[in-house]
């Protein structure tokens, strides 16, 4: 009875990364410029979760994240890999135990099971705070260089298409300003690429850096 550890679960995927995240809510109108400009709307997509995700200092910060995390998730596959260990042992040696000894060892996996799903959801539930507190806060950083951005380009119109309820069937290429803001926003930041990221050992499988997919036009633990 294999179990998965929760905390690399939650990072294999970008939806799970960004999973509750949310882009920073627009501006009301009575923010934008008194006269708007003259001629046809210039209308832009992105997909900002992915913006976000993909910018220098996400990713620094995020690698950081799991190094803080890495010694909480090796001690949760250790109770893991105990208590697979322990219930193998049990099947093995349940033709020559007692009842009784069988019911005792029976109860002692399970109240172990029990304190490793308690440790898992809690440290899930604490990383996820963390993860979502980088998020937003680098999140808002991002929306202000879109905004001026778009401003200083003429666009009266935004559209994120990274959420799944985004109503956008179609958008030509160009209209794609995703990693325009994602290049803005490494050189306002100063945060250089971070290093390629090396394998995790087949052994001891670990969280991974988030790579979500490219953008699209119709968009997006145990």
């Amino acid at each position: 009875m294999k179990r998965s550890i929760v905390l690399p679960v939650v990072l294999l995927s970008s939806s799970a990364l960004f999973a509750g995240a949310q882009a920073p809510a627009a501006r009301p109108a009575s923010a934008a410029p008194a006269s708007a400009p003259a001629g046809p709307g210039k209308i832009a997509v992105i997909a900002f979760q992915v913006a976000v995700g993909q910018t220098n200092e996400f990713q620094r910060n995020f690698a950081d994240l799991q190094k803080k995390w890495e010694p909480k998730r090796q001690e949760l596959k250790k109770l893991s890999d105990d208590l697979d260990a322990s219930t193998k042992a049990l099947q093995a040696q349940s033709s020559t135990l007692s009842e009784a000894e069988q019911a005792s060892r029976a109860k002692a996996i399970d109240d172990k099971k029990k304190q490793f799903d308690r440790s898992a959801e809690d440290a899930q539930n604490d990383f996820q705070q963390e993860l979502q507190g980088l998020y937003s806060g680098t999140a808002s950083k991002v929306y202000d260089v879109l905004s001026n951005y778009a401003k200083e380009n003429g666009y009266t119109l935004v559209l994120d298409v990274a959420g799944q309820q985004t109503p956008i069937l179609y958008a030509l290429p160009t209209t794609d300003i995703t990693k325009t803001i994602i290049e803005a926003y490494n050189v306002k930041s100063g945060v250089p690429a971070p290093p390629p990221a090396a394998p995790a050992p087949a052994s001891a499988p670990g969280p991974q850096a988030p790579k979500p997919a490219a953008p699209a036009p119709n968009g997006p633990g145990h």
